[in-house]
């Protein structure tokens, strides 16, 4: 079954918090798809990807830019995984694909938005209750984070 691990972001946004979270899964040579909730905010993130830091870089594309099955991360607003991907983060109340054969998936939901928290409870019945490995992560004060389930 698959790993799967939920973020409750609280004291820093997605923005700030996903390109770390993508690099370590780089470092560990993993391949990633990043599913958003919708395209608008696929493109928003494509964007801020390749900006997000100067002394970084972070290798990815989407649909548009061809050459999916190349991209060491891939984003979406949909189901697919033509990189081959072990590693699904679904972001912004993105519907879950069907989480057979990854590794790990790591679901990223806004604490201070009463929707994507009942949201993200709802989802963790239904994986759960599929019986996949479920850990829950709160972030912290100085924007590490702490396991809580």
């Amino acid at each position: 079954m698959t790993e799967v691990w939920f973020y409750h972001l609280q004291n820093r946004t997605l923005e700030s918090t996903l390109p770390q979270l993508l690099e370590k899964s780089l470092e560990r040579g993993w391949r990633v798809v990043v599913q958003a909730g919708s395209p608008e905010r696929r493109d928003a993130l494509d964007s801020h990807l390749w900006t997000y830091a100067d002394e970084s870089f972070l290798p990815h594309g989407t649909r548009a830019d061809g050459h999916a099955a190349l991209q060491p991360i891939y984003l979406t607003d949909g189901p697919e995984n033509p990189n081959g991907a072990v590693v699904r983060f679904l972001v912004d109340r993105a519907a879950p694909a069907d989480l057979a054969g990854y590794t790990r998936a790591i679901f990223i939901f806004d604490g201070t938005d009463p929707d994507a928290l009942d949201d993200a409870r709802r989802q963790w019945r239904e994986i759960k209750a599929a019986g996949h490995e479920v850990t829950y992560w709160q972030q912290n004060d100085r924007g590490g984070w702490t396991k809580k389930a």
